[in-house]
């Protein structure tokens, strides 16, 4: 009698241990490394901080170079958790550089805060603005940035319980939106001794980005005339906004001739003051966009032939000023296994009855509008891992860093299904509890993904060795002239 009953004491201490350990450990702690179920639970335990930070840099909604509150909360963040930072790097005020660790590996994870222009909108299921005129997060960067900043907590939370070795490193890219953070941190030397770079972004979708993306320079030309009176004495002026129009009657006519993948597309910034003043002054802003950096180069010295052009036709000068020249993304295919093992094993985020409604009532705009067919409200699936070779029809400058270091991102789904990009339904959602959940399992992914290449040599390796090859016979080259610094303001 007396061993059954010690018997049954000792089962129900070992029921009672494990029930204790699941209380504090995260769901499907057995596919983890100790490593990893500590940063899984610093994740977890942030994640009261990591929504508020979400939320302010969503508010904040500040355009690129000028995301001062967004890199200061971060930068505050990082330091208050022991991290070294370096702001300002790369002449960016905005940029900054935060390690934890020693010694090698390095492991870099990219952040990014910057929103884009008159997207400001509420969280609400309807076009309701904030502040007229505003930028908004329609890109979701108020997320993207603090799941990096999650993970990199997570990471140097592991590195500390753990003793391990290595280094963690969060890079605070601005601009992205324009295409000019990370080019210019790169060309500063910003990434150079770095062995692996990890990225993200919110999507519609949960898949690992294994495509590549548009290599783009974007260029601001200006012609310069003469003024004149309109109507008195036309024949004394030389119009700029005429060499403004011919140039783009111009290039127009060029994109019959170029590749289907090609996308040239321009905003005329300045074209005069009045219409009884002839313009002595204007300027047309360009993107030149090619999936590969070298259509980049050939097309744009089209387009340079085409100002001249037009400028000689009107009796003006021209000059243009490069702001950025950014490459394609150049895959790494083991970063990419590893990527989509973690978010398999992680899970995709799961919402709630109410989330998909506010979902539904999102896409309704565009039903409206589009006549657009919906099939999911919000996509709780994994996409298969494909390596198709089929450039994304965007531009990023995460690609000037795969040209450098192994790299490779996924995403997971902040928005409503098959929202567009750019949109204030992304604004909407990245602002919701909808956002901050792909928001978390991102800086999940991101953080037990770093451990394994902070503690497993071979998977490295690999992803040195796959990044070689991939490089054998493409060589860097910039439109940016040498020792150019980024702009400070970009509109």
């Amino acid at each position: 009698m007396r061993n059954i009953f010690c018997t049954r004491i000792s089962v129900f201490c070992v029921l009672a241990a494990i029930t204790s350990a699941r209380a504090d450990e995260p769901a499907n702690s057995a596919k983890w490394r100790v490593s990893q179920q500590s940063a899984l639970q610093e994740v977890t335990r942030l994640e009261p901080q990591l929504k508020g930070v979400n939320k302010a840099i969503w508010e904040f909604a500040e355009v690129g170079l000028e995301e001062r509150r967004s890199s200061k909360l971060l930068v505050e963040k990082l330091k208050a958790a022991g991290f070294e930072v370096q702001t300002g790097v790369a002449h960016m005020p905005t940029s900054f550089v935060a390690s934890y660790g020693s010694g090698k590996p390095i492991i870099g994870i990219l952040a990014e805060y910057d929103a884009l222009p008159n997207l400001s909108q509420q969280v609400a299921p309807d076009r309701v603005t904030v502040t007229d005129g505003a930028p908004g997060h329609g890109c979701g960067h108020s997320g993207l940035g603090t799941a990096a900043l999650g993970a990199a907590l997570a990471v140097k939370a592991a590195i500390e319980k753990h003793k391990l070795p290595g280094t963690i490193r969060l890079y605070g890219t601005p601009a992205e939106e324009t295409l000019i953070g990370k080019v210019y941190m790169q060309l500063d030397g910003q990434f150079k001794d770095l062995d692996v770079c990890l990225h993200w972004h919110p999507a519609s979708v949960n898949n690992v980005w294994v495509m590549s993306s548009k290599a783009a320079v974007s260029v601001k030309f200006s012609f310069a005339g003469t003024a004149a009176h309109a109507s008195g004495s036309p024949s004394s002026g030389r119009s700029a906004l005429d060499a403004v129009e011919l140039m783009n009657v111009g290039v127009n006519f060029m994109r019959e001739h170029i590749k289907e993948d090609a996308r040239i597309h321009y905003v005329i910034t300045d074209g005069g003051g009045a219409p009884n003043v002839v313009p002595a002054k204007a300027e047309s802003w360009y993107y030149v966009r090619a999936n590969s950096h070298e259509d980049v180069e050939k097309y744009f010295a089209w387009v340079c032939d085409i100002a001249e052009g037009a400028a000689k036709m009107t009796r003006t000068k021209v000059k243009h000023q490069i702001d950025t020249d950014c490459h394609e993304i150049i895959g790494n295919r083991p970063l990419a296994e590893l990527l989509h093992r973690n978010l398999t094993a992680v899970g995709a985020p799961k919402f709630s009855n109410d989330e998909k409604t506010f979902a539904r009532k999102v896409q309704q705009s565009l039903i409206d509008e589009f006549g657009s067919k919906f099939p999911l409200a919000i996509d709780e699936s994994i996409q298969p891992l494909s390596f198709a070779d089929e450039p994304n029809k965007g531009s990023t400058d995460v690609g000037d860093i795969s040209w450098f270091v192994p790299t490779c991102g996924l995403r997971v789904a902040c928005f409503a299904a098959d929202s567009p990009g750019h949109s204030w339904q992304n604004v909407a959602c990245i602002g919701s509890t909808i956002g901050e959940k792909g928001t978390i399992s991102a800086a999940k992914v991101l953080a037990v993904s770093a451990l394994d290449l902070l503690e497993k040599p071979d998977v490295l390796t690999a992803a040195r060795e796959d990044f070689a090859k991939r490089m054998e016979s493409r060589k860097y080259t910039s439109l940016i002239p040498k020792g150019q610094n980024a702009p400070l303001k970009i509109r």
